[in-house]
């Protein structure tokens, strides 16, 4: 991990809610992954590829954190993890310039803004690794999150008909939105973030 990303966390946020502090995401967060995963509803889980909640997925995860696969923050409030990014990408693919952004708040915290600095946070994640693209996928009746993810410049790239199930055997549609990092950090040096970003 870079050094700027090192100096960086942990990292303390102030609002209406209170402190929340994102970190950096360790293997022995593995527990509490767990735990605030299974507190989720699942339906916001069916953007992921894998059911998080089962501890051998988890588990999986957090061995391609140690490899440098994955890199993760995770979002602390009052000694409870309330949500956590991960920036998943694959270097010996053709798509090597291109990364997964996977987002999930805890529902009682959405109303905090602190998503929405989660997902500017894993940027700094995204320039780390040298990725040019960021995707992102929910299910189409995300409002809520598809407006934050496009008030923050991702564009809507694909609709994918029928592309999960749930456990009732119900199909939902994901949307898939993506954003240029460049174009990323362009628009914080506009508004004058820069420094904040390690620039």
């Amino acid at each position: 991990m870079s050094d700027v990303l090192e100096s960086r966390y942990p990292r303390l946020v102030d609002n209406q809610r209170g402190r929340f502090e994102i970190c950096l995401m360790q293997a022995t967060d593995a527990g509490d992954a767990l735990a605030f995963a299974r507190t989720l509803p699942e339906h916001d889980l069916l953007f992921l590829p894998r059911n998080i909640t089962v501890p051998k997925v988890l588990a999986a995860w957090m061995n391609q954190l140690d490899k440098g696969a994955i890199a993760s923050l995770v979002v602390m409030h009052q000694s409870r993890m309330v949500g956590f990014s991960a920036v998943v990408s694959e270097p010996r693919s053709w798509s090597k310039h291109v990364g997964e952004l996977r987002v999930l708040i805890a529902p009682d915290v959405r109303d905090t803004g602190i998503g929405r600095v989660l997902i500017q946070e894993s940027f700094l994640l995204a320039i780390s690794r040298d990725l040019e693209k960021l995707t992102a996928q929910m299910t189409m009746d995300q409002k809520g999150a598809i407006a934050v993810f496009q008030d923050l410049g991702f564009i809507a790239e694909a609709l994918l008909r029928d592309q999960v199930k749930d456990n009732k055997g119900e199909t939902h549609d994901i949307v898939v939105l993506s954003h240029n990092v460049a174009d990323f950090q362009a628009r914080m040096e506009q508004y004058g973030l820069a420094e904040a970003f390690g620039e």
